[in-house]
């Protein structure tokens, strides 16, 4: 037994599909804030990996400045005469200014 049941059917189904996508948009939209705070977290995991490496980096150079001063009196001789712009007796200090307009080519 065939019924042709004429536009009804086409009907039927053209409004089956559209529950469908409608289903499938609700979905998509409801995901849709999860899927963008998951990109931000993830593009700040990369900020901050990489502010970890270049602390890291900062770190490293530091220790190694402390182990210089701790082992090395010629260091802490150099710290002491550019820092403090302390001499030995006898020896003339001369700074040397930058003007700024001479900077500039």
């Amino acid at each position: 037994m065939n019924v042709d049941l004429g536009i009804w059917s086409k009907l039927t189904k053209i409004v089956l599909v559209l529950v469908v996508v409608a289903v499938l948009l609700l979905i998509g939209l409801c995901y849709l804030p999860l899927i963008q705070t998951n990109e931000r977290y993830q593009r700040d995991n990369l900020r901050l990996k990489t502010e970890l490496q270049r602390e890291t980096e900062l770190s490293r150079l530091l220790q190694a400045q402390i182990q210089a001063l701790q082992t090395d009196p010629k260091a802490v001789e150099r710290l002491a005469r550019e820092k403090l712009g302390y001499a030995k007796p006898g020896e003339t200090v001369v700074y040397f200014e930058t003007n700024a307009t001479a900077a500039r080519p």
